[in-house]
Order: C-alpha cells, then sequence, then structure tokens
C-alpha cells in the first residue's frame, strides 16, 4: 500500500499519518474488515459519517453570507480505502466485461473532464461546419446529489449485471448516511 496523504478528518479514530506509521502491523485487520463488508453486503455505520467543514470560496468574500462558502466533505480514513478499494474492482469489471461507455470520462486513463469538454466542441464545431446549427445547454449543479438512489440500484442490476452481496454492498453504502457540519 503506498502511503496515503496526510489529510484527514480532523476526529477520525486513526489518523493518516499513524496507518502509514502501521500499515504492516494493521493490513491485516483491514483486510478482515473490508472482505466481512463486502462478504456481508454490509458497510460500518461508522464509515457513512461525514463531517462538513464550511471554507470560504475566497478570501474577500462576505463571511456573513452562506453562499461565500464551499462544504469540504471528511470522511474516515478507513472508509475512504473501502471506498477506493470498491471502486477499483467495479471500474475493472466494468472494463473487463467491456460495460463502460465510449464516452465515459470519468474513471478511465487519459480521459477526463477535459477531453469530455473537447468531445463536445469538436461536435459542436463538425455541425457548425456542416452548416448545421448547434446549441449548448448544461446544468449540473448538485448532478450527483439529484441521484436517485432506487433507480441508480436497478440500473446497476439490470444494466450491469450486479447482485446479490455486491447489490447489496451498494444499497448499503448509499442508506443510513449522516453528516455532521463544523463551524
Amino acid at each position: 500500500m503506498k502511503a496515503l496523504p496526510d489529510k484527514q478528518c480532523a476526529s477520525d479514530p486513526l489518523p493518516t499519518w499513524l496507518l502509514n506509521k502501521c500499515v504492516g502491523g494493521i493490513s491485516p485487520f483491514l483486510c478482515q474488515l473490508f472482505n466481512w463488508s463486502l462478504e456481508h453486503g454490509s458497510v460500518p455505520l461508522s464509515f457513512k459519517c461525514a463531517y462538513i467543514t464550511p471554507l470560504l470560496k475566497k478570501a474577500d468574500l462576505d463571511p456573513a453570507d452562506v453562499k461565500s462558502y464551499r462544504p469540504i466533505s471528511n470522511l474516515f480514513v478507513v472508509s475512504k480505502l473501502l471506498e477506493r478499494l470498491v471502486s477499483s474492482q467495479f471500474v475493472k469489471y466494468l472494463k473487463d466485461n467491456d460495460l463502460l461507455p465510449d464516452l465515459q470520462s470519468a474513471y478511465r486513463a487519459m480521459h477526463s473532464t477535459e477531453t469530455a469538454a473537447l468531445k463536445v466542441l469538436a461536435d459542436i464545431l463538425l455541425a457548425l461546419d456542416s452548416g448545421d446549427l448547434a446549441m449548448l445547454t448544461l446544468d449540473l449543479s448538485a448532478a450527483f446529489d439529484s441521484v436517485d438512489h432506487d433507480t441508480l440500484l436497478k440500473r446497476l442490476q439490470k444494466s450491469y449485471g450486479l447482485g446479490g452481496h455486491v447489490l447489496n454492498w451498494f444499497a448499503s453504502y448509499l442508506c443510513g448516511r449522516v453528516q455532521h457540519v463544523r463551524t
């Protein structure tokens, strides 16, 4: 395991620096914990607790205005490790089974929001060059927050073939999440 960045939730019971220092001794226990979570299709409640810290977007903004802040969400480092593990396994499953759409930019090497924007721009320019009209309207505000969990779980099952403990794990991951705001 490579060293984790020294960013962490202030109330994390296992600070990143300590995990990095003791990784050899603690990794068998984390492996057992993560395997238990995956085998039982259940995410521990403490892994679903985020601490939100509001930070000023820019120093010159009005600190009395709520809109001047952006929320920084922190999870415990062990929770983030489990998320990374599941993410890497899920992306591998999607790649191995050719389930990623060709234009999917996230979770793919050599793809990013920049390559997605370049593709959209190229399509618009091609349309204009051939004499067609082109119009683009985007509203990505709170896109992730507006995902319906039941629809997502049904899509994971029907379109991507997930079921059993795997689907239960995703359902457990999505439900019962808690946030605490720090000021």
